[in-house]
């Protein structure tokens, strides 16, 4: 019998497939060419890294869903006026007052506390908080191996980063969640109060608080997968490297927003024709990318500073 020759699959999906490396002789420098290219090349990797990512960002979609779709409502007037005008129809209905009533009797529907789907959002929100450090690790593992042009195995790497960083990367996870959630109520808090300039100026202030935390970001979590350290130095050098990294991480921070603003720009332009998929898309690649993006931009400044120094020093050693 002749041997069948055996058509290969399509792998694009496949998170134990090393992916292609890098040309023989080619220039590696971490500039912004060299990043489309590994962009390009790590695609297929960074996909299927984000299909283990989406679990990022699906718990905060199912709570969205319940307080504004699913959790009991009341009627509630939007217009204060509302109120006068009912009580001057009940004393004497005239025309004038009948249709200022109908224009003015707007209802919002305020969610009802103390049910049964609060207490499915707590616990969702539970179980977020106590992951989201771990999820945090693995996916900033996979990316460092994919920047580093390291064979990565998706599936494998993810969880065994989980797994070797177990205690700080839930410490660490915690502690984010935390300091996401007060930034969070305080922007929301402030952009809502009333215009003063005491306000105004905190309302910059939080705002300028959370790029800075968007900037550590980039370091804390790929410090922890890197190096044997206390969160406490790794605080500390993050810190430093948000300084001494400063053209990359603005170049990260420009990168994010673009890809923010395409994903949205989609939704937005292609909604209204009917094509729900754009509201899915972005789940398919943003949160692999974004990851993809802060790593390539953090990652040649810690090797500058931490890794290129005592690599040297051992040279000198020998």
């Amino acid at each position: 019998m002749e041997n069948k020759i055996k058509k290969p699959k399509f792998k694009l999906f496949d998170m134990n497939r090393d992916g292609k490396g890098v040309e023989k002789g080619e220039d590696t420098t971490p500039n912004l060419k060299f990043f489309f290219k590994q962009l390009w090349r790590k695609f297929s990797k960074i996909i299927s890294l984000n299909i283990l990512a989406i679990f990022q960002i699906i718990p905060l979609i199912v709570i969205a869903y319940l307080y504004f779709a699913a959790s009991p409502t009341t009627p509630t007037q939007y217009y204060p006026e509302y109120s006068a005008l009912f009580g001057i129809g009940e004393a004497a209905t005239t025309a004038t007052n009948v249709v200022n009533t109908g224009v003015f009797s707007f209802q919002l529907g305020i969610p009802t506390y103390n049910t049964y789907v609060y207490w499915v959002i707590g616990a969702i929100l539970v179980v977020y908080v106590l992951t989201y450090g771990w999820q945090k690790v693995g996916t900033v593992y996979v990316t460092r191996g994919l920047v580093r042009g390291d064979s990565v195995f998706v599936f494998s790497d993810y969880f065994y980063a989980i797994k070797k960083n177990l205690k700080q990367g839930f410490i660490l996870g915690i502690i984010d969640c935390v300091i996401m959630i007060t930034l969070g109520h305080n922007i929301l808090y402030f952009y809502s109060s009333a215009p003063t300039m005491m306000n105004n100026i905190m309302y910059v202030l939080t705002l300028a608080l959370i790029v800075m935390y968007i900037i550590f970001r980039f370091y804390i979590y790929l410090m922890l997968v890197t190096f044997n350290m206390k969160l406490g130095k790794i605080f500390k050098n993050a810190l430093i490297f948000m300084v001494l990294g400063i053209k990359r991480n603005i170049m990260a921070l420009i990168g994010l927003v673009v890809l923010s603003a395409i994903a949205l720009g989609m939704i937005f332009l292609f909604l209204p024709m009917g094509l729900g998929v754009t509201l899915v898309l972005p789940l398919i690649y943003y949160l692999g990318v974004c990851c993809f993006i802060y790593t390539y931009a953090a990652y040649p400044v810690i090797k500058k500073y931490m890794i290129d120094p005592v690599a040297k020093s051992d040279e000198d050693e020998e």
